[in-house]
């Protein structure tokens, strides 16, 4: 059954809202140029005195041609366009998707845009997932640039091979379900999984996988109900069809997949939309055609229990994850998956007490779209919309997001991210505490986090004024002065420059340094 004759393309989609398959994106982190040294007025890099403000991003216009240079397309979606574009400078190459506004017609696409923005920013860091680098918006398109994945489609992969061993298409949906895992525990469903929205990163054998588009996602809260039938037919769960949906649809859709990884045809199929949607109502699954009968019983326990027809009892993506079949060598591994805010919260607690007050400095000045996502994850957790979360609202929440933590592990995060020290933590000690840090390879942020403690704009942070911003948040004593210069100040001369700072910024990141490996 080599060919793959039962896997129509992205032709069969209802309702499809999102770009099909072609969202690739950017490689997002380390974009910059060398850092200039640091002046006294930020000089701007656009030449209108203030740019109109976009409908679509509502923030000042701005031309993504004059910092890339656009060449061939790439591909084409329902929406916009993809196009292979060069940094002017780097010379790096991204992808760009062009959306006309034109064809934003009424508020509900650009709502789509907006929000698919706002959660590619939220989701940023995971190496399953593309990376955003940046949206522009200017009279005639919102331009989102994107890692550049060149090595197409999981979808063009299944057609070529027809299927995969069960060796390979484990590692396959390992990655789709860790990436699930991620968008799960940071309040976000997916609602379009199918195998023409995942690109490989290169061409290797071995290439990580990466989730592009996320034109149908959504924050969601644990509860929520979804009524809106979204998706693609072949992939779409019996409760999105009955319209009473939550996160566990995307389970299923991921389970379409591994089934389809393993035999090269979808398990649900049907001449038209509608006998699709009834043979997925039906529910009965083939394990009797080739290559089933080969496939080892364990395989097809996992598929099973993803294509639970009832959504409380699938699996969830970290039993998934724990399933012997999709264990990494057979093994089960003991450590638990830690979500991303509590990884983002721990590296937090061990910072020096300069890098959380500057990382503050930053979040204060990141705009909207960059932050709603854990806007939303602080509401949630928020429950009796005080504005802070108190000891026992993040005792409650972290379970929520899917991991379990001690009492004193609780108290030592509460601490670290509780600022004022007033036992709650506030929305902007939160941001500070979770934001993913390549938040502080842009260099505006840097260089206002700089300014924030330069005083006399000298170019370099005083011991005094160290103290004095330190102060503030009952930091400022003496030992906890001398610990920072000792570590910062690396050529010794009593006060830190402004490459000493970003060097301290970027250091002891491990977010930033495996995602530059994987270039």
């Amino acid at each position: 059954m080599g060919n793959c004759n039962g896997l129509p393309s992205t032709g069969n989609q209802f309702q499809p809202l999102s770009d099909s398959g072609v969202g690739l994106l950017d490689g997002g982190i380390n974009v910059q140029p060398a850092p200039p040294p640091p002046r006294p007025q930020q000089s701007s890099t656009h030449h209108h005195p203030s740019p109109a403000v976009g409908r679509v991003l509502g923030r000042p216009m701005e031309d993504v041609r004059s910092t890339y240079v656009f060449s061939g397309e790439l591909g084409r979606g329902q929406f916009g366009i993809t196009y292979l574009v060069t940094h002017k400078k780097t010379k790096q190459q991204f992808a760009c998707k062009s959306i006309p506004k034109r064809k934003l017609i009424n508020l509900e696409d650009i709502e789509d845009v907006r929000r698919e923005v706002q959660i590619m920013y939220h989701l940023t860091g995971h190496r399953n997932i593309v990376e955003l680098k940046g949206a522009y918006e200017d009279h005639q398109s919102v331009n989102l640039i994107m890692e550049l994945c060149a090595g197409g489609e999981l979808f063009n992969r299944i057609i070529a091979k027809g299927h995969f061993s069960e060796r390979k298409a484990a590692n396959l949906c390992r990655q789709i379900v860790m990436m699930l895992h991620n968008c799960h525990s940071m309040g976000v469903m997916h609602r379009d999984l199918k195998p023409e929205n995942f690109l490989f990163l290169n061409k290797d054998e071995d290439s990580p996988l990466k989730a592009t588009d996320f034109g149908l996602s959504v924050f969601f809260k644990p509860g929520d109900v979804f009524k809106d039938l979204v998706g693609s037919a072949y992939y779409v769960a019996p409760e999105v069809l009955r319209r009473h949906y939550g996160p566990e649809a995307d389970i299923w859709s991921a389970g379409v997949i591994l089934y389809v990884l393993l035999s090269g045809v979808p398990p649900f199929y049907g001449e038209t939309e509608q006998s699709i949607f009834d043979s997925i109502l039906r529910g009965n699954i083939d394990f009797s055609s080739d290559p089933w009968p080969s496939i080892s019983s364990s395989a097809k326990d996992l598929v099973r229990k993803m294509l639970r027809d009832d959504p409380k009892e699938r699996l969830s993506a970290s039993e998934v994850l724990n399933h012997q079949w999709m264990r990494e060598d057979g093994d089960a591994s003991d450590k638990p998956l830690d979500i991303a805010v509590l990884t983002r919260m721990k590296q937090f607690s061990a910072m020096n007490k300069l890098k959380k007050v500057a990382l503050k400095v930053i979040a204060e000045n990141l705009s909207e779209e960059e932050i709603i996502g854990l806007k939303e994850m602080f509401k949630s957790m928020d429950t009796d919309n005080s504005g802070t979360i108190s000891f026992e609202e993040l005792k409650m929440g972290l379970p929520k997001l899917g991991t379990k933590l001690s009492e004193s592990e609780v108290r030592q995060l509460m601490e670290a991210a509780d600022f004022d020290g007033n036992g709650a933590i506030d929305y902007i000690e939160f941001i500070t505490a979770t934001m993913h840090m390549n938040r502080t390879e842009r260099e505006e942020h840097l260089y206002t986090a700089f300014q924030y403690f330069d005083e006399d704009n000298s170019g370099f942070i005083t011991m005094e004024e160290l103290e004095q911003a330190l102060r503030k948040y009952n930091m400022g004593d003496e030992k906890t002065i001398k610990e920072i210069i000792a570590e910062v100040d690396t050529d010794r001369d009593g006060r830190i420059n402004y490459d000493e700072f970003v060097a301290m910024m970027r250091k002891g990141n491990p977010e930033l340094v495996a995602s530059r490996r994987c270039k």
